[in-house]
């Protein structure tokens, strides 16, 4: 008699963007206080190379108005709110682009969570890996071991390696040979790959000494399908509503 298959291990993806601002402190707070075993968020760079946690280079789609990102320097980027006006109006106007440093600062009050920190191309591409990595190290450097780096730079995530990080990953760009030889000679601890980029399911997921996470789904049922499929680790951006399905309970990590 065949048994079921586990269920995936939930991340909250950017935070809690189903009810408050993607990467914003709030949702990633939130995300926890609601049970994230895993919470996902993204690291661009301040012009004055501090590492800042939004996803775009700039601002235009969470602040509404378009500020870059790598030209600006903290200050400035502090008196941007992020609160997502368009989907939100004014319940956010408080939120300010929190530093990577910040975010690092509340995890322990949640000591069974782990961090997904995701480095971006845009900020890898302005300042370069060499200046880039070794920042966003330093900002984590006290809740290290709870955090795994990645990237879809492969460079990046290679150098986070050498840096101390305890677990990194790295995200898939396109289901090829090209790209599977590159997760073999990286051998990261975690895949990321986008659900439409994953193969049918009659062909089998890349083996490998990696754990396989997919991105992004609200749908109980897709995320039990993708466990099905060998995918341990599922994105959703609206981790409260997953973890109250009866098939998706993690063990508590938010009972900080």
């Amino acid at each position: 008699m065949r048994t079921a298959p586990p269920p995936p291990v939930l991340i909250a993806h950017r935070g809690y963007p189903a009810r408050f601002p993607e990467n914003s402190l709030d949702g990633i707070a939130a995300a926890l206080e609601a049970g994230a075993c895993f919470v996902e968020f993204d690291v661009q760079i301040s012009g004055d190379g501090i590492p800042v946690v939004i996803h775009d280079n700039n601002t235009l789609r969470t602040a509404g108005v378009a500020i870059s990102v790598p030209d600006t320097p903290l200050g400035e980027l502090r008196q941007i709110c992020i609160g997502e006006p368009a989907r939100f109006g004014k319940a956010f106007s408080h939120a300010r682009i929190p530093t990577l440093a910040e975010i690092a600062a509340v995890l322990p009050k949640w000591p069974r969570a782990k961090a997904i920190v995701e480095i971006k191309r845009a900020s890898l591409k302005r300042f370069g890996v060499p200046a880039v990595v070794p920042a966003v190290m330093d900002a984590l450097r006290p809740v290290l071991d709870r955090c795994i780096v990645i990237s879809f730079n492969r460079e990046a995530a290679a150098a986070a390696r050498r840096a101390g990080a305890r677990q990194i990953g790295w995200a898939v760009e396109e289901w090829n040979d090209g790209q599977r030889d590159i997760a073999v000679q990286l051998a990261p601890d975690y895949l990321f790959c986008k659900i439409g980029r994953l193969p049918p399911r009659t062909e089998p997921l890349w083996p490998g000494p990696w754990n396989w996470a997919a991105y992004q789904t609200d749908d109980p049922e897709e995320a039990l399908n993708l466990a099905a499929r060998g995918i341990a680790l599922v994105e959703t951006d609206n981790i409260g509503d997953m973890l109250r399905h009866p098939m998706l309970k993690q063990k508590g990590c938010g009972d900080g």
